[in-house]
């Protein structure tokens, strides 16, 4: 892997860390904040996962850091879907309206989450195959 593209790959993964901490941390947010009941369990589950992928998006490596991105991936795209169905036909009988507090910024955090963790899920897999095919 060149140096260049090591750079590229290190910020990737550092934007990859904030967005899955603005994504936690926003659950976070709501769950200290009114959310209650099961809702706000989950939520607040939804805060740790966020934290423990970002963390380890900074410091895994190989394997681990494959396991990474590819979780990350599937988080926001799990916790965007759960938003998405809410707002349109309801998920296990909550439904959202786009005025609830930070459901805008939810729906933009996680959206820019999943193209950047799909880039960054992308490169992390070809530089891996690209570092075993270089060391046969």
């Amino acid at each position: 892997m060149s140096e260049t593209s090591s750079r590229v790959l290190w910020i990737l993964r550092i934007l990859s860390a904030v967005l899955l901490l603005a994504a936690g941390g926003i659950h976070l947010y709501l769950a200290l904040n009114g959310v209650g009941g099961i809702l706000g369990v989950l939520f607040i589950l939804n805060g740790i996962a966020g934290l423990v992928l970002a963390i380890a998006m900074l410091v895994s490596r190989g394997r681990l850091l494959q396991a990474a991105t590819v979780l990350g991936l599937l988080f926001l795209v799990a916790s965007l879907g759960a938003i998405l169905l809410a707002l349109t036909v309801g998920l296990f009988g909550i439904t959202q309206t786009w005025d609830f507090t930070l459901v805008p910024e939810t729906v933009i955090v996680e959206s820019v989450g999943v193209v950047v963790l799909a880039v960054t899920t992308v490169l992390v897999l070809r530089a891996d195959g690209t570092a075993s095919a270089g060391s046969r």
